[in-house]
């Protein structure tokens, strides 16, 4: 199979909870209620802040940082009206390290925002993404 396609496949499982993953892969749970399980937003926030912190984490490695803590505070601002998508998204990203210093850790966040991570990437271009650093 190509590198170049993802596939799942997701099953209603009652009220407005989905589950579903990769064929053969782990599963994950949706709940558009929120009441079990995050909604399809808090979702769509996760999955950019795993891919972005993916990145960040394999581009510090690359400049000799031992990162010690990388934590990502994703807030999404809704539009009021249908479809209601995410209108502007900040990440906040408060890290720490061996060998971290601003410098890096803005070089390694902007690669991640502009360059590199698929997720982010693929929203909507119109949709601003703004960025925090705090370095502990």
């Amino acid at each position: 199979m190509s590198n170049n396609i993802r596939t799942v496949t997701v099953d209603w499982v009652g009220g407005m909870r989905f589950q579903g993953g990769p064929p053969d892969g782990p599963q994950a749970m949706v709940d558009a209620d929120t009441a079990v399980a995050p909604g399809p937003m808090h979702l769509l926030l996760i999955a950019a802040v795993g891919c972005a912190g993916a990145d960040i984490v394999s581009i510090l490695e690359k400049m000799q940082v031992k990162l010690t803590k990388l934590r990502t505070e994703a807030i999404g601002t809704r539009a009021e009206d249908h479809p209601r998508k995410y209108v502007g998204i900040t990440l906040r990203f408060t890290m720490a390290g061996e060998g971290l210093d601003r410098n890096k850790a803005e070089r390694a966040v902007a690669l991640s925002v502009t360059k590199y991570c698929s997720v982010l990437l693929s929203l909507d271009p119109a949709t601003p993404v703004t960025t925090e650093i705090v370095i502990e």
